[in-house]
């Protein structure tokens, strides 16, 4: 899962991304209404979490904008305590939950996530190919009927492999959607996770699901 944080405060800019990478979110930092625009139009976010008070275009406007475009991707509004009208506000301007400041990272984690399984909600809940069931809400795996033990950064790998199964998924797909602009695209990480995905899916003797497209990427493809 990416995600969009938009916050004008490096203090709470660098708290709340730690929180969410702990989380195994991929998170883009901003800092600016303008810049948070430009990045929704060239990247597919999960989520946006966006500060009401920003410089320049503000989180109010930056959300009414989103709306306009036609963009459904949930926004969580990040808020002053207190300010009934920031919030009332914000949720007018199309934002589907608020969050006041100071919150615990308890409490922002289960919003995000419920607005992520709503999100899902309205569109596929399950995604399946061949034997293997992917339950996005569960965040479980089956092979047949086998759980696969997955870390985070695996289920976010393999959802995205099972969402455009059986075409293929490139390598700049996979650094958007399971890691963040600070990944080092120059290392083999990518590589590694798929062998251990690849371990994972076939343990016990299993057909061999993700393949290698060379010089594109990975699909999941069932054996020829």
């Amino acid at each position: 899962m990416r995600v969009l944080l938009v916050e004008d405060q490096p203090k709470v800019a660098s708290f709340v991304a730690r929180a969410l990478r702990e989380d195994a979110y991929a998170v883009d930092v901003v800092d600016r209404g303008e810049t948070a625009l430009r990045c929704v139009q060239e990247t597919p976010y999960d989520a946006v979490l966006l500060d009401i008070r920003l410089p320049g275009i503000t989180g109010i406007q930056v959300c009414q904008k989103l709306r306009q475009w036609g963009m459904q991707v949930p926004v969580l509004m990040l808020t002053a305590r207190g300010l009934l009208q920031q919030r009332v506000e914000g949720l007018d301007a199309g934002a589907d939950d608020y969050l006041t400041k100071p919150f615990e990272v308890a409490e922002l984690l289960a919003r995000l996530r419920a607005l992520l399984r709503r999100a899902s909600n309205q569109g596929n809940a399950t995604l399946r190919f061949a034997d293997l069931t992917l339950d996005r809400r569960r965040r479980t795996a089956l092979r047949g009927q086998s759980v696969i033990p997955l870390t985070l950064k695996e289920l976010a790998l393999l959802e995205l492999l099972l969402s455009r199964a059986p075409d293929p998924v490139t390598r700049s797909e996979i650094i958007e959607h399971v890691w963040d602009s600070r990944f080092d695209g120059s290392t083999n990480l990518i590589e590694v996770y798929i062998m251990g995905l690849r371990q994972k899916l076939e343990a016990g003797g299993q057909a061999r699901l993700i393949h290698t497209v060379r010089g594109i990427g990975y699909r999941l493809g069932t054996p020829e």
